[in-house]
């Protein structure tokens, strides 16, 4: 192989690892965002938010840590699941107090 191409694949999969890190760490703010809905969301929003964050900070991962590709996957699937908890929380009709 070339030094040409090695390095340009170097190159490369740097700017792929360096976009999912950018990737992930949005997310995780994201998710972070969404958690101040925690208390309207019940058990299970709860588990899918400290879940998905504490996944994302553990060194313990399904793929090694400069692939970042298990945290954006969990950290879209949390969001994705609390957005839909908060959806269904605003609309349910809100009951007056008295």
């Amino acid at each position: 192989m070339d030094d040409i191409v090695f390095y340009g694949l170097i190159v490369i999969g740097g700017l792929l690892l360096v976009a999912m890190l950018v990737t992930a760490i949005v997310l995780a703010t994201r998710v972070w965002k969404t958690g101040k809905y925690l208390q309207a969301m019940g058990a299970g929003g709860k588990f899918a938010f400290w879940g998905a964050i504490i996944y994302t900070i553990s060194p313990v991962d399904l793929l090694p840590d400069p692939i970042y590709l298990d945290d954006v996957g969990v950290l879209g699937a949390a969001l994705i699941y609390l957005t839909r908890l908060a959806a269904k929380h605003r609309e349910r009709p809100q009951q007056k107090v008295r």
